[in-house]
């Protein structure tokens, strides 16, 4: 049949696509796996987005668009007799004594209610047909990979969508989060690191299931998603993380160009940007230089936290494609990435220092002074932060990483990481709305035997990124020195006693003139957004840890 005559019978088709999810859903209503009416559905579906009005490949591109797959939702129910306890190092713990409410999206973000500043959260299963992806050529360290599809595998995997709930609060801008599994969970780093700022300014935030063990179990802390809530999860499936490239390329094309069910009820995007820290920032790193060039989905990304490699673009059961041992982003791509790196990640095993590159047209190398790979803002201060509390500015010293899962024996760090995230997606959705690229960083400085860090008088590194957190310092603050180990990842946070403070500031006015001057300076740069620095100079006129 010609491709008119089947665009010509749209209405049709997605009547039967209807009736075949129907008929797939009366035959077996517990299971969520692609079969045999499924895959006629997904048929139609990329018929559908085919005929499409959605389709946004310009005439003449030589890319593609992800394929859509089959969308269920909003997900409701669980919280079964099995949900929500796990044992833990000989505890057994209930979940639900530490903010999750059974039947609600389970990850590890935010425990207040979102209606409480202008937003909804919806979860939605989505399924089809992955595909894992293949060298066609010896993969290099400059990242300019070739490939081509593998392996095809069916999956049943979750998304998880903030929006707001006014739709004219809506900025166009849609930022997709590679959940972490770093933990055996899925966990969302970057929406916690950035929340504040995606509320404030309309961003829809989206959080994939892309990879196998958040869904299935497999790392340290033990809380896949089967696991938490059976009765709400049990059916997913996820074939391996070979997949994991499209699942995340699929969820994408599910929310920008919707075939059938929407899950932005109606929200059109206009830009979007990948997102993803630490175990999936190496992920980011392999679809930058292997998957983007081949797909229109995304316009810009934030890797943070990466090492100095990326993760692997398939592995066993499927062929093993290794990636070297040093790995940059390619420089031949249009859509702009901004890496975010701490004091961490250029050492501690990750190493990044060894895959620094220079900055390029649409390549940003950002490094924080006085950041760790992860911190107490991220692990103790975000879930309660709805961005109206100067006392998160406050510089905490806490042993108490993520308890009880991680205790360290250093106070861990309290730097300013999530400040300078917030400010990172403000300039990635400014480059690509308005074409102003980011402002270019200076790099940290190292010592001379390339190990560490110079550091000032106060202990606190130079170079880099500069915050009022080491440039008017109430703390050393490093991303080392922690151990081995999660708590490796933390970093440090060493408190200055009266005496330091009182040489370090004789006056409280003269605090808050330094604050201030640091603070506007970080504005000015770029590397911090109005509205934190609002609260960070709240804080230092309120707070008692400078005496007058």
């Amino acid at each position: 049949m010609p491709r008119s005559d089947l665009c010509h019978n749209r209405a049709d088709n997605m009547a039967v696509m209807k009736e075949l999810k129907g008929v797939s859903r009366r035959r077996d209503r517990r299971r969520h796996r692609v079969g045999e009416y499924t895959v006629l559905a997904l048929f139609l579906l990329l018929l559908l987005q085919a005929c499409s009005d959605n389709n946004n490949n310009s005439p003449g591109s030589q890319r593609s668009q992800p394929v859509n797959p089959a969308v269920e939702g909003p997900i409701t129910g669980g919280g079964g007799p099995d949900c929500c306890r796990i044992r833990f190092g000989g505890l057994e713990i209930d979940l639900r004594e530490r903010g999750y409410v059974p039947g609600t999206p389970f990850y590890a973000g935010g425990f207040f209610d979102l209606a409480e500043v202008g937003y909804q959260e919806k979860e939605y299963f989505i399924s089809g047909i992955a595909t894992s992806y293949v060298n066609s050529e010896e993969l290099q360290s400059d990242g300019k990979w070739s490939v081509m599809e593998g392996e095809g595998a069916e999956y049943n995997s979750r998304i998880v969508v903030q929006r707001p709930i006014d739709a004219d609060d809506f900025n166009g801008t849609v930022v997709v989060e590679w959940f972490n599994v770093s933990g055996g969970l899925d966990a969302a780093p970057d929406w916690l690191q950035t929340h504040t700022e995606l509320h404030r300014e309309g961003y829809v935030w989206v959080g994939v299931s892309a990879q196998r063990v958040g869904i299935d179990g497999g790392g340290p802390f033990g809380l896949p998603l089967k696991t938490v809530d059976s009765e709400r999860y049990g059916d997913l499936d996820h074939p391996g993380d070979s997949f994991a490239y499209d699942i995340f390329s699929q969820a994408a094309q599910a929310v920008r160009r919707p075939v059938g069910l929407d899950p932005m009820e109606g929200l059109k995007v206009e830009r979007m940007i990948a997102v993803g820290q630490s175990q999936a920032s190496f992920h980011l790193t392999s679809y930058y230089n292997a998957i983007n060039p081949t797909l229109d989905i995304f316009d810009a990304y934030l890797v943070h936290s990466r090492a100095r490699n990326s993760a692997p673009l398939s592995q066993q059961p499927q062929v093993e494609v290794p990636v070297p041992d040093v790995v940059y982003l390619r420089e031949d791509q249009l859509e702009p990435a901004i890496m975010l790196q701490t004091e961490t990640d250029l050492f501690s095993g990750l190493d990044y220092y060894r895959a620094r590159q220079v900055d390029s047209q649409a390549i940003r190398l950002w490094e924080v002074a006085g950041s760790s790979h992860s911190d107490a803002y991220t692990t103790i201060k975000a879930a309660d932060d709805k961005g109206d509390d100067p006392e998160v500015a406050d510089v905490i010293a806490t042993t108490s990483a993520s308890p009880p899962f991680i205790e360290c024996e250093l106070p861990i760090n309290d730097g300013p990481g999530h400040w300078v995230a917030k400010a990172a997606v403000s300039a990635l959705n400014t480059w690509v709305r308005d074409g102003m690229a980011a402002p270019m960083a200076p790099r940290l400085q190292l010592d001379t035997q390339q190990a560490g860090f110079e550091l000032d008088a106060n202990g606190n590194a130079l170079g880099g990124i500069r915050t009022p957190y080491v440039d008017t310092p109430v703390a050393t603050l490093s991303g080392l020195g922690q151990g081995e180990g999660f708590c490796d990842l933390f970093g440090t946070t060493t408190l200055f006693d009266a005496a330091g403070l009182a040489e370090l500031y004789p006056t409280r006015e003269g605090y808050i003139d330094t604050v201030d001057e640091s603070t506007d300076a970080a504005v000015a740069a770029g590397f911090l957004v109005p509205a934190d620095a609002e609260l960070i100079r709240t804080w230092a006129r309120i707070s008692d840890r400078v005496p007058p």
